[in-house]
């Protein structure tokens, strides 16, 4: 989610309520009801999301424990929430994303006043201001201490410690705490970027490499990622690959009884977000025609280089290999001590032709966020076996915050279950053991070679 966008105007939208009284007779007091208007403040509780909205302004605030902070001065909720709000009663403000799997909904504040008062707007390079509004985002709407083992509530006085100089590393220190791919701090003014799971995923990669391969800069991952796609087009592909418009999906043959589909990313498919599902399920149609015309029965799905985006992407591209609707996913969102009400997500098969034949399906620690998704829907399938290595385990859309200097803070607030209801997050969802390949090894780079895609085609074969 984008909370630092470009500004357009939010239309004034007018909701009005009258009564009609048809007694002969009607007492002075007797008079239409006042008209409700979308001006007011509006509260998203589990997001910890405020709107202001007057005739002359737009205002996105966060709101934390302590107070709360401007994320955005003329707020769009088409540019920051990818959807628009709308009234549907008096008292409540609803967005239904395309691609998002749950609706964002705000109600009426009776009292214009209960959060960001004046006073409470908070503005300031104070370091200690600034850790009091971290750790409190943190508390009121991180959903998963428990889960990655994190008593969050002894770090609370650390802020008398807190000075400008070490105020980034003291957060960069307890964030690493969570080892959560999708808990991350950004600070632009500083040159700051925080991501609290590069550690944890550089350690997994690393598992099965030594020597001259250990991967210790950006540049490490870079040409051990772009050398393992080489070889997968090269000798696995015979250097024929097809690929759509924005490199986001490519597919090819391997050999001529295997179908093989690199899903690259979810999202991108198109140059907006609004043309996203329509542009996605074009070249899904390409894909599924070469598949039928191709009279293949076995196929290799790999996203072990896929790091996520809209949930509704892996939706639709998971519908193109459905026998039956079937329960995907459910979701639901911190809110205080519990939990927002559960969002239940179906697949439906889709398309003219599905397939449904042999698929092996290969993850990695890569396999991130969106990707996950799609891993759930797929996982039950009776004919799906995964292959490789567990995914990141980071499921949740990203919450963003803005803190009192004006940096960005974005965490795991919802909570994915499968269709048995059993949660991943942290471990991820990975293969049997005997399935089990690292992604990168040093055979393979030495080989020139692809164990993940050896094993899942002898397999296929038998």
């Amino acid at each position: 989610m984008n909370l630092h966008s470009s500004i357009k105007n939010l239309k004034r939208c007018f909701l009005f309520l009258s009564v009609i009284l048809f007694m002969a007779c009607q007492s002075d007091d007797d008079q239409p009801q006042p008209e409700k208007t979308i001006n007011g403040f509006w509260l998203a509780e589990d997001k910890g999301y405020l709107i202001e909205i007057t005739d002359k302004k737009k205002v996105l605030y966060g709101v934390n424990s302590v107070g709360c902070t401007i994320i955005e001065d003329n707020f769009v909720p088409e540019e920051s929430f990818g959807v628009s709000l709308n009234l549907v009663s008096p008292d409540k403000l609803i967005g239904v994303p395309e691609l998002s799997a749950s609706n964002i909904e705000f109600n009426r504040l009776s009292n214009q006043n209960e959060f960001c008062l004046p006073d409470q707007i908070a503005n300031t390079k104070d370091p200690k201001v600034n850790f009091d509004h971290f750790w409190n985002i943190f508390n009121d709407y991180y959903a998963f201490f428990e889960t990655r083992n994190v008593d969050w509530s002894q770090y609370k006085n650390l802020r008398e410690q807190v000075t400008s100089e070490n105020f980034y590393e003291t957060l960069e220190e307890l964030v690493f705490l969570l080892k959560d791919g999708h808990v991350a701090i950004d600070d632009e003014a500083n040159n700051v970027a925080i991501d609290a799971g590069s550690p944890s995923l550089i350690s997994r990669l690393n598992s099965g490499l030594s020597g001259d391969l250990i991967i210790e800069s950006q540049e490490d991952y870079n040409m051990l990622y772009s050398q393992k796609l080489q070889t997968i087009v090269s000798k696995y592909l015979n250097n024929k690959v097809e690929v759509d418009e924005n490199g986001k999906i490519a597919w090819g043959l391997i050999g001529s009884d295997i179908a093989y589909i690199n899903i690259l990313g979810m999202e991108g498919y198109a140059s907006t977000a609004k043309n996203e599902l329509e542009t996605l399920n074009s070249v899904l149609d390409k894909i599924m025609n070469d598949l039928k015309k191709s009279a293949v029965s076995k196929l290799i799905i790999d996203v072990r280089f896929n790091g996520g985006g809209y949930d509704m992407v892996s939706v639709n591209i998971a519908s193109r290999f459905l026998d039956q609707e079937r329960l995907a996913f459910s979701k639901k969102a911190r809110l205080g001590d519990g939990f927002t009400k559960s969002t239940s997500i179906n697949v439906t098969p889709k398309g003219d032709f599905q397939f449904t034949g042999d698929i092996m399906l290969l993850t990695s620690p890569l396999t991130a966020s969106a990707a996950e998704i799609f891993t759930l829907c797929m996982k039950d399938l009776p004919y799906v076996t995964i292959m490789g290595d567990n995914t990141n385990g980071v499921f949740s859309d990203i919450l963003v915050h803005t803190l009192p200097n004006g940096a960005s803070v974005g965490l795991s607030n919802e909570v994915y279950s499968d269709a048995n209801g059993k949660i991943y997050e942290a471990i991820g969802v990975g293969p049997s053991e005997e399935n089990r390949v690292p992604l990168f090894s040093n055979s393979d780079f030495i080989d020139e070679k692809d164990s993940g895609i050896d094993l899942a085609t002898e397999l296929l074969n038998k």
